[in-house]
């Protein structure tokens, strides 16, 4: 079965910095797009960044500069660095893994349980 399992998640000062991973079992990982999304109390799931395959990424706006993805395709993991985080980067932060748009992968998704990362005042 597919698993993703997030770690590093905690309770950090404003300012302070976090290091998330999430580690994938199961599946082929390197020719998957991963991601990091979040979810605020309150607030729908958010796109925080993505990694492609090839290594391409992308940030939300409000991260931007703050945070860098990377991918350990050796180790099956996916990172989040969270440097300079704010109280408003409080949320659940969970990691996506899909499979290649075409079949026979036909874009599955595939989401871990979350961490909790609280940043305070």
């Amino acid at each position: 079965q597919v698993q993703l399992v997030e770690s590093g998640g905690g309770l950090v000062q404003a300012g302070g910095s976090l290091r998330l991973s999430c580690a994938a079992s199961g599946i082929v990982f390197s020719i998957n797009a991963m991601g990091w999304y979040r979810q605020a109390p309150g607030k729908q799931r958010e796109l925080v960044a993505a990694i492609s395959s090839g290594g391409g990424t992308n940030y939300a706006d409000s991260v931007k500069g703050r945070f860098t993805i990377s991918r350990d395709n050796a180790k099956n993991t996916v990172y989040l660095q969270m440097n300079s985080l704010k109280p408003e980067d409080t949320a659940v932060y969970y990691c996506n893994l899909r499979t290649p748009a075409v079949a026979p992968w036909n874009g599955m998704a595939y989401w871990g349980k979350g961490t909790l990362v609280t940043v305070s005042s």
